[in-house]
Parts: structure tokens; C-alpha cells; sequence
């Protein structure tokens, strides 16, 4: 892939640990750029990484535009503004049900107006009663008509559409009823109940997520340190037996200890995404894919990411292709000693996976690997390759909103995991901001945390330019899906990929939306198995047997036929089945494995010590 940066990058040298270090002389003038090839003035960087502090990361210039796209064909809309109108007429026509309690002196009498049963934010039975029930239809009013007035404008362009409607979103949930404690009736009972001690409780909430230290005598607060995770790594998640075999300034190369005397020939390399830590998929040893499969009797090998500081600012795709999945590859063959891999990757570890599996099957390998064993599978797992509809991360995709984020990395020369969390957290923000300081502020209540919960606040940083590179090249260009992407200089084809595929998506991704990872179909001419599980993002994958509702949906092979299926297609063709989709899954891989198993061996020491090894304890 071509570098995008606007002066040369200081020269990485290697010691002897094999740890990357970089010249530090001019690391803090290079810019990545976003757009075009032209040079950028480090005062410009400078005034845009003030303004990107002020903004937390969001672009002035592109919600504005948003705004004025919207603004000005809305003018140019008397039919819909006529809708407009009519719906607010229509509204107000109710006001005096809601009012008439209160007018005629019944509002201790059950009104005939509920909430939304649509909207858990009024679940409560409270919100039935006068006035909550006139608060809750009164809000979900608005919703409605900024709902209708932020769609459907003809001209206005779907991005800058989805940037005003989530805007909008965004104002209203802030200032739903429900957020407010003089207005909720759910928070108005606790406090009576117990003498206001649940207010008491929700402000020591707040002092402790805030780094403020208080525990109210006779106050019990749930208290847990944001510094101290609830389930540590080595300890309570990430404890499957094994050890690390190759380590250099990426990765670690995690082996685990078979657990069966026989084992499938070919070993399985996961590639896990470095946003987070590795560990979602070895979580408790009840819910460890890695446990499962070596328990299946698989040779697993584990890749796990360094967590990278300012020194690693210049680390690129092309680094995490060539010291990362490559590097990873070359030891997995050299340590089992067999020519053919599985291979898995998982969320930007299947994106990266992906690419790297099409730059092996090109013609071009052998110009710079050609140590590697050959790719026995592709599987990939909430993994994007087509990133033309990228769901709700779209939103913060544009050349300006880019253009924002390289100016707020550009001084510390990292995405803080702190800042990638924010983003998610508004794309979902009524149930991960506003109900969350419902329930912990002002009802005084805490989840208790589990092992999911403990490895998301577990965060990583993405060095400056791979981050630069990831965002422009994939969800701005989409170059891989469309043949533009380049490793060493020769531009990849997904097509190239002809060995069996085993491809997931969750019913709930908000990440990787599944009809996003389904289009790899368009992409490759790989027989490809898709599955869909129920669940998100990361509760999807990690969906071991025996977990409770847990279902996914399939199509048989007899069923598929010769042509390409639309992704509706797919769902009202494919079955549902109750259970993990872990089962079906191993099942795919021992089908896809030699049918003679050999005897499994000890995994060597090669000093570097036993997993989970040092790179995940990294803060």
C-alpha cells in the first residue's frame, strides 16, 4: 500500500530485543493525510489538534455541512414541510388528553395514555401514571417529528442525511424525561423508599468514575476501580495453558497445550483484532473459544498485539501485514512443522487476515514471502472486506471528519482506547451513556461486572499512521473491495482467495454490520460458508455451548445453488438453529482438516515464558 505521509519518516532500527524504535527528530511534523496528495503545514495541524481537543475528535466543518445540505433542500421542500406541519397538527390535536387530569383534578387516576412499550427507557409501570405519561408521549412526539423531519429530503446525500437524523438522535436523548430524576418516576419511588440514600449512593458513583476516592459511612456502592480491572488477565480470563513461542516488537505468538493425545494435522492461527486485547476469545475457562477448540483436539496458536506508544506512531497495515500476520504465519509452520494452516481472524484481525490471504494467493508472494505455509482455510468473523455500508460508523467517515481524527492523533501519535470507546458509546448512547447514569447516578445501582465487561474497559491505542491508513484506504476509498489496496507495491484481489471460507456475522453488529460482512460474496469466488449468529458484536462470537437463547442461522449446502443470494435472500432461506454456533463450527473445521489426526506434542519453551504472556498487560 502506498504511504500517504507528507515527509520522510524517521529511520526504525532494530536492537537486539527486536523492539522498533524511532528517530524522534521530525516525528511530530508527519502528516498521514486523509485526502489528497499534497503537503500539510504543521500549523495547520497544530490549530486543527486544538480545535479536535475542543470537539472531542468531531469535525466543525463536516457537521456544518451536514446541516446546511439538510437546511437548504428542506427549504426547497414545501410538500414535505406541508407534512411537517400537518404531523405537528396532529400532535398538539392530543395535548388535551394529556392535559385533561390534570384539568378535570383526576390525576391520581390511572390514565388511559401509556408510553411507548417500544422504548425500554419507560418500561417502568410509573411512566402510566399523570404527569410521567404526559412527559413520555410529549418527548416521544419530538422524536417522531425529528425522525420524519431529518429523512426522506429529496437531494440531500445519504451521508450528510445519517450525520443530521443522528444528531438529532443525539439532542433528544440527552434530554428525554427519563434522564432527568425530578421527572422520572423510577427514580423518584427509590428515593422515597429509601429515604433519598440512593442519590447519596449515585453521587459516590460518580466521584469514583471521575478519580475522585469516597465511600459514605454505611453506604454500600458497589465500588469498583476504574485502574483495576474486575477479571485479570492470567488470573480469572486468559489462563488456557500454553506458552509463547515467538515474540518480536508487534506480537507474541501464543501456543496452547493440547489437550488430547491426538490432534487435527493441520494447526489453527487466530488473528484477533488489536483494538482490544486478545483475550475475548480465551475469556473464563467456561466461555474460551480457545479452550473449546483445543479441547477438540485443534493445535491452536494465538496472536497477541503490543500496545502501542508513542514510539510506534509510524508503525503502518503494512507492518502489521509483514511483523504481524506474516511473521506469525512463518512460526506457526516452522514450530508445527506442517505446510498447511487454518487460519481465523476476528473483527480488523479478519480484515487484515483477508488481505493478507489475498496477497499470499496473488502472483506477486514469492517477491516478498516465500517462507510461508499454505493457507488450508479462511475464517473470518465479524470481519469487514466490502466497506461501502459500514453501518453506523459511517457516520464519522468523510474526508474532514478524517481529516479531524489525524489532527487529534497527530500530537500524541495514537488513538487512545479511551477516545475509540467514545465513539462507540455515542453510536449507542441511550442505553451506554444516558440509562447507564440513570441507573448508576441517580438510582444508585451497579452492574455487577463480568468477564465481557472487565476485557472492554481493558482498552488498547492504535498507533497514527496504521489508523490514518485503516480509516482512508478502507471505509473512505474501500480500496480493497474494489481492487485499489496495495501490500509491497502490488494492488490485491479478494478473488484471488480460492480456498473454503467460513464466514460469521451477528444479528446485532453495530460494528461490522452482518449484511456488510455478507457482501464477501460478491468479493470472492471461494466457496464460502456463512453463518449468522444472534447477538452483537463481540456477545455473538463469544457464544460458547450451553449458553442460554443463544441461536444462529445456516443454509445448507443442498440449498445454496450455483448464484449469487441476496443477503434478504440468504435469511428467509437459511434455518435456525438453537445453540452455539461454535459446534457447527468445529464441525466445518475437522471436515476441512486431513482425516488422519497425528500425535499431539508438547509445545516447545523457547524461554519467552507461558501465556498470556507480557504483551497483554500493557496499559
Amino acid at each position: 500500500m502506498k504511504s500517504d505521509y507528507s515527509q520522510t519518516a524517521p529511520a526504525k532500527t532494530t536492537g537486539t530485543t527486536g523492539t522498533a524504535s524511532y528517530a524522534p527528530q521530525q516525528s511530530q511534523q508527519i502528516c498521514y493525510l486523509s485526502g489528497n496528495e499534497a503537503e500539510v503545514h504543521p500549523l495547520d495541524m497544530a490549530l486543527q489538534n486544538h480545535i479536535a481537543k475542543l470537539t472531542g475528535g468531531i469535525s466543525p466543518a463536516s457537521v456544518t455541512l451536514a446541516v446546511m445540505d439538510w437546511a437548504m433542500h428542506l427549504a426547497l421542500s414545501p410538500g414535505k414541510q406541508l407534512e411537517l406541519m400537518n404531523l405537528v397538527q396532529k400532535q398538539i390535536a392530543s395535548w388535551p388528553e394529556l392535559l385533561a387530569p390534570a384539568l378535570l383534578g383526576k390525576t391520581s387516576e390511572q390514565s388511559a395514555i401509556h408510553p411507548s412499550v417500544s422504548d425500554s427507557r419507560f418500561a417502568d409501570a410509573g411512566w402510566s401514571n399523570w404527569p410521567f405519561n404526559a412527559f413520555s408521549q410529549y418527548f416521544l412526539q419530538r422524536q417522531e417529528f425529528w425522525q420524519k423531519a431529518t429523512t426522506g429530503i429529496r437531494g440531500v446525500t445519504a451521508h450528510h442525511e445519517n450525520v443530521v437524523n443522528f444528531m438529532s438522535r443525539q439532542l433528544l436523548d440527552m434530554m428525554s424525561p427519563s434522564n432527568m430524576p425530578w421527572a422520572n418516576p423510577e427514580v423518584i419511588a427509590a428515593t422515597k423508599a429509601s429515604a433519598g440514600k440512593n442519590l447519596i449512593t449515585g453521587a459516590t458513583h460518580w466521584m469514583q468514575d471521575n478519580g475522585i476516592e469516597y465511600s459514605p459511612p454505611g453506604i454500600d456502592t458497589g465500588k469498583h476501580s476504574n485502574e483495576q480491572l474486575a477479571y485479570q488477565p492470567g488470573r480469572d480470563v486468559a489462563v488456557t495453558e500454553g506458552k509463547v513461542v515467538f515474540r518480536n516488537h508487534l506480537i507474541e505468538l501464543i501456543q496452547y497445550t493440547p489437550q488430547t493425545t491426538q490432534v487435527y494435522a493441520e494447526p489453527l492461527l487466530i488473528v484477533p483484532s488489536w483494538i482490544m486485547k486478545y483475550y475475548i476469545l480465551d475469556l473464563s475457562p467456561h466461555n474460551s473459544m480457545v479452550r473449546f477448540l483445543v479441547n477438540q483436539g485443534h493445535t491452536v496458536f494465538m496472536i497477541s498485539w503490543k500496545n502501542p506508544g508513542k514510539e510506534d506512531r509510524d508503525l503502518s497495515m503494512q507492518d502489521y501485514l509483514d511483523s504481524g500476520l506474516f511473521s506469525a504465519l512463518a512460526e506457526v509452520g516452522r514450530l508445527s512443522r506442517h505446510k498447511f494452516v487454518h487460519t481465523v481472524g476476528y473483527c480488523l484481525g479478519g480484515t487484515l487476515l483477508a488481505i493478507g490471504a489475498a496477497a499470499l494467493a496473488s502472483g506477486h508472494a514469492e517477491d516478498f514471502r516465500s517462507d510461508l505455509p499454505k493457507i488450508q482455510s479462511v475464517n473470518l468473523l465479524a470481519a469487514q472486506t466490502d466497506f461501502s455500508e459500514p453501518g453506523e460508523l459511517g457516520l464519522f467517515i468523510d474526508e474532514s471528519q478524517i481529516a479531524m481524527l489525524d489532527a487529534q492523533m497527530w500530537e500524541q501519535g495514537y488513538l487512545t482506547g479511551e477516545q475509540m470507546t467514545g465513539s462507540f458509546q455515542l453510536l449507542n448512547s441511550r442505553d451506554l451513556i444516558w440509562s447507564k447514569i440513570m441507573r448508576e447516578y441517580q438510582l444508585g445501582t451497579r452492574n455487577s461486572p463480568n468477564d465481557l465487561m472487565s476485557w472492554n474497559a481493558d482498552t488498547t491505542r492504535m498507533p497514527y499512521r496504521m489508523h490514518s491508513e485503516y480509516l482512508k484506504h478502507l471505509f473512505l476509498h474501500n480500496d480493497l473491495a474494489e481492487g485499489r489496496y496495495e501490500v509491497h507495491g502490488h494492488a490485491v484481489a479478494l478473488n484471488n482467495i480460492r480456498v473454503p471460507m467460513y464466514v460469521v456475522g451477528t444479528v446485532r453488529d453495530h460494528v461490522s454490520p452482518w449484511r456488510s460482512v455478507y457482501k464477501i460474496h460478491l468479493l470472492c469466488d471461494a466457496p464460502i460458508d456463512f453463518v449468522l449468529a444472534s447477538g452483537g458484536h463481540n456477545a455473538g462470537i463469544v457464544s460458547e455451548p450451553g449458553h442460554a437463547h443463544r441461536t444462529y442461522q445456516h443454509l445448507a449446502s443442498d440449498k445454496r445453488g450455483e448464484f449469487y443470494q441476496q443477503a434478504d435472500d440468504w435469511l428467509h432461506a437459511a434455518a435456525t438453529e438453537e445453540g452455539s454456533w461454535w459446534v457447527h463450527w468445529q464441525a466445518w473445521l475437522a471436515s476441512h482438516s486431513s482425516a488422519k489426526q497425528i500425535k499431539a506434542l508438547p509445545v516447545p519453551d523457547q524461554q519467552l515464558g507461558v501465556a498470556p504472556g507480557i504483551y497483554v498487560f500493557e496499559k
